[in-house]
Parts: C-alpha cells; sequence; structure tokens
C-alpha cells in the first residue's frame, strides 16, 4: 500500500465523527445550558459581619446555607476564616436565624431527635467515635438539637446532607473550636 494512499483513509474514515462533534457542538452553543450548581469553593459569598451584627463580640459565626460556607471572625477582627460545610436537607429542617454557641464538647455522643428516628426507625444513639455523625468535636448551639460539628464522612461536605446541622471537616471543626469561645454569636442565613 502506497503511504500517500494512508492519510486519505484515516480522513475519510474520521470524517463521519468529524461531523457529528460539529453538530454536537453547534447545538451546545445554541441550547440555554442551565446555571451550574453552587457545591464548591468557588461559590462561595463573601459575607461581612457588619451586615449581621452591630459588633464582633467575643467571636462571630455566620454561616450561609446557600454558599455553602462558614465565615468567622474573631472579636478584635484579626482573624478571619472560611470553611466549607454540608447544610440541612430541605428547608423545612433549616432553621435560619441568631443564636449563640452556648457549649462545646470534644468527642460528642449522639442521639437523634424522635423526627430523625420517625424518618429513619433504624437510627440509635451512638457513642463517641469514627462512626459517630457529630465527628471528632461538636458546638452546640442555643436551639435545641442544632449544632456546627464536624463529620467522618466527607462526601456530606458541600452538600444538602444533614438533619439541620452545620456540617464541617473534622480538621476544620477542630481549628474553629479552637479559636471560638462559648458566647460566639451565630447567624444563620
Amino acid at each position: 500500500m502506497p503511504f500517500n494512499k494512508l492519510p486519505r483513509r484515516a480522513f475519510l474514515a474520521a470524517l463521519p465523527a468529524l461531523c457529528l462533534t460539529a453538530r454536537i457542538g453547534s447545538a451546545q452553543e445554541t441550547t440555554p445550558q442551565p446555571a451550574p450548581a453552587l457545591r464548591n469553593i468557588s461559590s462561595f459569598s463573601k459575607q461581612d459581619w457588619r451586615t449581621h451584627f452591630d459588633d464582633l463580640g467575643v467571636a462571630t459565626i455566620v454561616a450561609d446555607t446557600t454558599s455553602r460556607a462558614l465565615h468567622f471572625w474573631s472579636g478584635d477582627g484579626a482573624d478571619y476564616r472560611v470553611f466549607p460545610t454540608s447544610v440541612p436537607m430541605s428547608e423545612d429542617l433549616t432553621k435560619r436565624g441568631y443564636t449563640e454557641i452556648i457549649r462545646k464538647r470534644v468527642g460528642p455522643d449522639w442521639t437523634p431527635t424522635p423526627s430523625m428516628v420517625e424518618r429513619n426507625p433504624d437510627l440509635k444513639y451512638m457513642p463517641p467515635g469514627p462512626d459517630n455523625p457529630l465527628g471528632t468535636h461538636a458546638m452546640y448551639l442555643g436551639w435545641p438539637a442544632y449544632l456546627i460539628h464536624g463529620t467522618h464522612d466527607t462526601r456530606k461536605i458541600g452538600r444538602r446532607s444533614s438533619d439541620g446541622c452545620i456540617g464541617l471537616y473534622n480538621p476544620s471543626i477542630e481549628d474553629l473550636f479552637a479559636v471560638c469561645p462559648v458566647g460566639t454569636q451565630v447567624r444563620i442565613i
């Protein structure tokens, strides 16, 4: 077979695929595309504590359920941190408003609420450990059964996956736990 025939044959064999690719590309240009899902760090919305509070108090947290991020400011404003979070699975599980951290616990145990058991009767009390849904650290809010806590299931972060709490990666909750005193003002938006 002469060498000059091979490129022509290859071109002819590939021609249908090239035409199909061009057709798909032009169809995508004219078809409106849905907005991308807001699930990752690039979707964080910038927050300013002054929009939510009159002063920083001992420290301030704003948990943004739309962009799935927790913003922390120290009492003097010198320390600002942003953490990716999990947020409640549905609007009816989402509590918004102002509260504060009333206690903190390393190695929390977990007891499902009655509404959780109603949705899933297999849920039972869990002591601290790798299967505990509260992870390694928990900060309890002024609202009963609402917490900011860690999780061993890292797939939950960045998603609507909780029964009402704000979840963070275990290393993130450890960092936040260390700098966040009891009395920290919290707003969930």
